[in-house]
């Protein structure tokens, strides 16, 4: 499995820091839904589901949180950190986010609107798709 993560460039001077989120360029789709988590308590998992179609790119626009990404074959796990950078979630991924930090502020730049028939909330239904075909 190949996870990408987006270098987005940041501008700044002694005044602070800028990140310009733009799509089909910086974010590789349009963008038609933007969301963010904050104040997630301790030991909570979010997440725990998989879309059909639609893709993300994840962001820690303010502390940090662990990922475990799942496409049916390979598990990876991984710190986002980075306000400078974004995690690009493809379409059929299972994902998990968990280890929050306190000021996590988790933004999430979605290409379709919310649709709850694109989700697989089943783990078990998640892997037998992975391997019986999507």
């Amino acid at each position: 499995m190949q996870i990408k993560l987006i270098q987005l460039q940041k501008h700044g001077d002694e005044r602070g820091s800028l990140v310009a989120l733009e799509e089909e360029k910086n974010i590789p789709f349009p963008i038609k839904r933007v969301y963010y988590l904050f104040k997630t308590q301790d030991g909570v998992r979010r997440g725990l589901h998989a879309h059909k179609k639609l893709k993300q790119v994840a962001i820690a626009v303010r502390g940090s949180c662990r990922f475990l990404l799942d496409d049916g074959d390979e598990k990876i796990d991984l710190l986002l950190d980075n306000p400078a950078q974004g995690l690009l979630i493809e379409s059929f991924m299972w994902r998990e986010m968990y280890d929050f930090s306190d000021d996590c502020v988790l933004m999430v730049l979605a290409d379709d609107y919310y649709d709850e028939g694109d989700y697989i909330r089943s783990y078990e239904e998640f892997h037998a798709l992975a391997h019986g075909g999507k």
